[in-house]
């Protein structure tokens, strides 16, 4: 009897074993498969202010996964690393000061906050739906994702107020003039998958 007991425990505890390392390998295999080449995808930004001036530059994809079906993405998740924010439209000591604002808590507060996330939980006929967290905080999103032979472009656009990044924000802030920024924050995705 004791015996019986025993094998069944075994059995179920392989079973469990199992199931876990079926479960390992799926994974493992989903995030092994199709990867993003962060190296030639890209996220470029630009934002503006009231005036019609502003500036613009890029970020660094941190990791991701996507999953493909029938050679078209239907999901995936894209972590950008909030700490390579970048700006193009200036050099010397402007880009470097613009860059550590950026970077400040004023707006992305990137040491208490290193990544930024786009989840993507479907795409039909090229609209792609999810959620983007910036800050820890999360909102839905809905843009179009299009297929360019291997590689897929988006554009979409983010209220930087409800992400509670506050600096020259109308929505916080009265009588800022023309040193107003305005909220929406576009950004372009180029996405080279492996």
């Amino acid at each position: 009897m004791v015996r019986y007991f025993k094998t069944v425990y075994l059995m179920k505890n392989l079973n469990k074993l199992y199931t876990i390392f079926f479960s390992l390998i799926v994974t493992l295999s989903m995030y092994g498969q199709n990867q993003l080449n962060t190296l030639e995808s890209s996220v470029r930004w630009e934002g503006k202010k009231i005036t019609g001036s502003g500036h613009y530059g890029t970020m660094k994809f941190h990791d991701s996964y996507v999953i493909i079906e029938k050679n078209k993405i239907v999901s995936g998740e894209f972590i950008v690393d909030m700490t390579s924010i970048s700006c193009e439209d200036l050099s010397g000591s402007g880009k470097a000061k613009l860059e550590g604002h950026l970077k400040s808590e004023d707006f992305f507060d990137v040491k208490n906050f290193k990544t930024a996330k786009l989840v993507v939980n479907s795409v039909i006929d090229q609209k792609a739906s999810g959620f983007l967290t910036i800050k820890n905080i999360t909102h839905p999103v809905n843009f179009k994702l299009l297929k360019d032979k291997s590689n897929y472009k988006a554009e979409l656009f983010f209220d930087r107020s409800k992400y509670d990044v506050k600096y020259a924000s109308g929505n916080y802030f009265e009588n800022l003039g023309d040193k107003l920024i305005l909220d929406d924050i576009k950004i372009n995705v180029q996405l080279k998958i492996k």
